[in-house]
């Protein structure tokens, strides 16, 4: 079969095929790109396998290509050229054995065939030959065409081998199901229930790498919930299948949070694609199962989980090797924040309450917002819509009072080397009181937020505490 796609026309891979020819070798693009081309889907890495070296052939095509940058990794065979427009990896066909302690191969030089055999799914094992006589010739070996028609993540040989020899294949497994719409072939899912224990080999930093790409995927849950499916989960991210179940005492049960959270995830995911903020989704609840309490009279209640949550993420971001800088304090803020505007429509909107909120979120107000939005998943349409026109008031009270106020990441007025100044002070804690007392008379409304009226009502509290 032949391919006739404009896109393998690209006159750099009519330049690796010329090159080949040259030196006498076969070469062929191979795996995602291949695979993305036939879906439709944009890629950007192009893998070229070379049935020889492919450093030499990489060193040939860089030195035809105006402007190329070639990067040369003898460890590992590989090249890599790289202009303006375009990025190519080279390596030569080979074949894997693996240790049982490890998924890092035994490589040796091998054929093409030889080359798709290891590679981790059909759909990932499709090649397009480059040389001139054979151009454009697609090379299935393994039925990925049909799977990719029946939406099917099938492993090329024996799963339990293929998961058995590099682990870090199950959650790309998941991951490709997940971002493609697919399903996982039941034989090759039952291999990762049978494999699940070995994921334990892999680094958090590869794991963490793939649950981030699961992030991004149009549906996150799909994911989710195939990981807790196979048995993945409570290895990779326990404190996430604790949120699992319903517990019910006197006929009185709570709702299932796993099952929530995923649905606020997927909510989040139809209206942003800021991976942290999708993150701080799929966590908003995570301090739920160390919060949940019986009461009599309320029935379950999960008091300060937001507080309890948010303590919980450092050490959850530590384990899993996410990163420990803003992206963290960002989730570990709106984690903490979440049920503050949900308080806010509960109770009557103060402009004391919306301006301090205001305050604490900053620029992050308006992703709040949006958890927020997501986080409201009752059946009950009625109370769906009501908390949403209720959101709406507080939007509307908030942009009002940023208008008017310019709350947000506002600092006081007179600073803190003034009021020493002011007062003939030294360092010292009563000049940390004052300038708080001065911030939260102007969240509270009792003063605007401009200088002369805040300078007046500082010298107004060091007089009422014999300062002056």
């Amino acid at each position: 079969m032949k391919l006739v796609d404009p896109k393998i026309q690209n006159p750099a891979l009519r330049l690796v095929g010329a090159q080949a020819d040259k030196m006498n070798l076969e070469c062929y693009v191979i795996g995602g790109w291949v695979r993305d081309l036939l879906l439709g889907r944009h890629s950007e890495d192009i893998d070229i396998v070379v049935v020889g070296s492919g450093i030499s052939l990489a060193e040939a095509v860089a030195g035809q290509l105006r402007g190329a940058h070639l990067s040369v990794f003898k460890t590992y065979g590989t090249a890599q050229v790289k202009t303006r427009d375009i990025e190519l990896e080279f390596v030569g066909a080979r074949r894997e054995s693996y240790r049982h302690d490890s998924r890092n191969p035994i490589v040796e030089d091998g054929t093409l065939e030889e080359d798709q055999n290891r590679r981790d799914f059909t759909i990932n094992a499709l090649a397009i030959c480059l040389n001139s006589d054979r151009y454009g010739e697609l090379l299935d070996p393994f039925g990925g065409i049909q799977d990719m028609a029946d939406k099917i993540i099938r492993t090329p040989l024996d799963p339990d081998i293929t998961f058995s020899d590099d682990p870090l294949r199950m959650m790309r497994a998941i991951r490709f199901a997940t971002q493609l719409g697919f399903d996982i072939h039941p034989d090759t899912l039952d291999a990762i229930r049978r494999n699940a224990e070995r994921i334990n080999i892999i680094t958090k930093e590869r794991i963490a790498d793939e649950l981030n790409k699961i992030m991004l995927s149009p549906k996150p849950s799909i994911g989710w919930y195939l990981l807790d499916e196979t048995g993945l989960l409570p290895l990779i991210f326990p404190e996430f299948a604790a949120l699992k179940g319903i517990e019910t005492v006197e006929g009185r049960g709570h709702k299932d949070v796993f099952r929530h959270t995923l649905q606020v995830l997927d909510n989040v995911a139809e209206v942003s694609d800021k991976l942290w903020l999708r993150w701080a989704a799929l966590l908003h609840d995570i301090g739920k199962p160390k919060s949940k309490a019986w009461d009599n009279e309320a029935g379950w209640t999960f008091r300060n989980h937001n507080y309890i949550g948010a303590k919980m993420i450092p050490r959850i971001f530590k384990a899993m090797k996410l990163p420990q800088n803003e992206k963290m304090d960002y989730v570990i803020k709106l984690v903490d924040l979440h049920m503050r505007p949900i308080n806010l429509i509960e109770d009557t909107v103060t402009d004391s309450a919306v301006r301090r909120l205001l305050f604490e979120a900053g620029d992050d107000i308006d992703d709040l917002m949006q958890l927020c939005h997501a986080d409201i998943t009752s059946r009950n349409q009625q109370k769906v819509e009501r908390f949403h026109r209720n959101f709406e008031l507080v939007s509307r009270k908030m942009r009002e009072l940023e208008e008017r106020d310019r709350i947000r990441n506002f600092q006081p007025p007179v600073k803190g080397e003034e009021i020493m100044q002011l007062l003939h002070l030294e360092p010292c804690a009563i000049v940390g009181e004052l300038k708080t007392a001065v911030k939260d008379a102007i969240l509270d409304g009792i003063i605007p937020n401009e200088y002369e009226p805040a300078k007046e009502y500082l010298l107004k509290l060091a007089k009422e505490k014999g300062l002056l």
